[in-house]
């Protein structure tokens, strides 16, 4: 049930918490491996993307079981972490409050983990698509271009044009101009946010011919997401020099400026769609309150 506070959020957080460690069985039997993708899955997440889609299924109101998508997009994101975190690519010692995966389990066996996840996110794909051919709301035609939806979206933003594309264009990039870091952002973080809203959407029920809207909306969130993170890290990447800053880029006052627009363009797309619910209330006040900037920003 919604509640008018936006507390069903946070419950909405601790269910996947708890889908999360029980899924870890269906990695098989205790191995190092399997320890691994368990170390890096039962990390201190803010479960953002995975939310999303718990939020899209509900607010679409249908009653249809979106939980298995909605672990396919943690798993991704979690096997892109691992990924960004090996020495051979960012090397940061940290993940999550705690070592990252290769320093606690070595490098071959993070990488190893990496593969395990974005295979096993691939199952829960076909998992919540197996669940959705028994619900009276779908023939079997629409299910199956429901699932070719997905599958689509997901092998999109998750290769060359998507997150992989993105990590090799932050590591290589041409040049350093606001073009090139819009294309990073939009590859590394706003397709994740688009693989979200469009497993909530299409395994939540909603309807196809909306679909290209729904990933509108979702780039404007992925956007202002970024912002707020480049902004909370604006000291730091500084003192690093690191230039794949949006906010060093464009300067402290811009980037919130932009945040907050997008922001707006965000929730008035949620309000077109009918799914503006506490919930994505509490979300986006939440990201709002996550920059000083924002803070006393209603948007």
């Amino acid at each position: 049930m919604q509640t008018s506070s936006g507390s069903h959020f946070f419950y909405l957080r601790d269910r996947i918490e708890q889908e999360i460690a029980a899924s870890i069985v269906s990695f098989g039997e205790k191995t190092k491996l399997r320890d691994a993708c368990e170390y890096a899955l039962l990390g201190e997440g803010k479960r953002l993307r995975p939310i999303i889609v718990m939020m899209v299924g509900e607010a679409l109101d249908y009653e249809l079981n979106v939980l298995s998508s909605a672990l396919s997009v943690e798993f991704f994101h979690t096997a892109s972490l691992i990924a960004d975190d090996l020495p051979c690519m960012d090397n940061d010692d940290e993940r999550r409050n705690k070592p990252s995966l290769h320093k606690a389990f070595g490098e071959a066996v993070a990488l190893l983990a990496s593969y395990a996840l974005i295979c096993a996110a691939f199952q829960k794909i076909h998992q919540n698509y197996e669940e959705m051919k028994k619900t009276a709301h779908f023939r079997s035609s629409n299910s199956d271009l429901a699932c070719s939806i997905a599958l689509e979206c997901a092998t999109r933003c998750a290769g060359i044009l998507g997150a992989t594309g993105g990590q090799y264009l932050d590591l290589f990039p041409p040049i350093i101009n606001i073009d090139t870091i819009r294309e990073i952002i939009y590859k590394k973080t706003i397709t994740l946010f688009e693989v979200s809203f469009v497993f909530g959407w299409i395994f939540g029920g909603g309807e196809i011919e909306k679909i290209e809207f729904v990933k509108k909306i979702s780039h404007h969130l992925g956007l202002a997401f970024q912002i707020s993170d480049d902004l909370q890290d604006l000291k730091k990447d500084s003192n690093q020099q690191k230039e794949i800053n949006i906010a060093r880029f464009l300067g402290k006052a811009k980037a919130s400026l932009i945040f907050q627009n997008e922001m707006a363009l965000f929730k008035e797309g949620l309000s077109k769609l009918e799914i503006l619910t506490p919930s994505f209330e509490k979300m986006c006040d939440i990201l709002s309150r996550s920059i000083p900037q924002a803070a006393s920003i209603s948007v």
